[in-house]
């Protein structure tokens, strides 16, 4: 198969530095690198690969980003659209959960029958869902 491993997602959003507590303090992700594109934003790293890229929607001066990735998306509409959610492949339930109840930040458990799979699953501050996979 021509396709490799999925590379990183990307996020609009006008709560840029809320975006950017979340992924860090709550689940974990390191701030790094990133190119010097006209428009603001931020990339998340995962044992240093860039796995989700914040961008910022600045409404005063769109002009930026517009350019780069075009006009859509320019109204940050809250969610994963037609995407139902993304999942981390993740380590420590325990401490996994204790950091979400630490934040204030709701989840919601499950366990894949059969599979010895047990998942957690929460929004991030734009609405997107994130999946948690703990294989046990």
């Amino acid at each position: 198969m021509p396709l490799g491993r999925l590379d990183h997602y990307s996020i609009r959003t006008t709560r840029l530095e809320e975006t950017r507590r979340f992924y860090v303090d709550v689940l974990g992700l390191e701030v790094g690198p990133r190119p010097e594109f006209r428009f603001p934003g931020v990339w998340l790293y995962n044992g240093g690969i860039a796995v989700v890229h914040v961008v910022g929607i600045d409404p005063n001066d769109p002009q930026g980003l517009i350019e780069y990735l075009g006009e859509k998306g320019m109204a940050a509409e809250p969610g994963t659209g037609t995407i139902d959610h993304v999942a981390f492949v993740a380590e420590d339930v325990e401490g996994m959960r204790a950091r979400f109840r630490a934040a204030g930040v709701p989840f919601r458990e499950r366990t894949v029958p059969g599979l010895n799979l047990h998942q957690m699953f929460l929004e991030d501050p734009n609405g997107v869902t994130i999946e948690l996979n703990f294989p046990t």
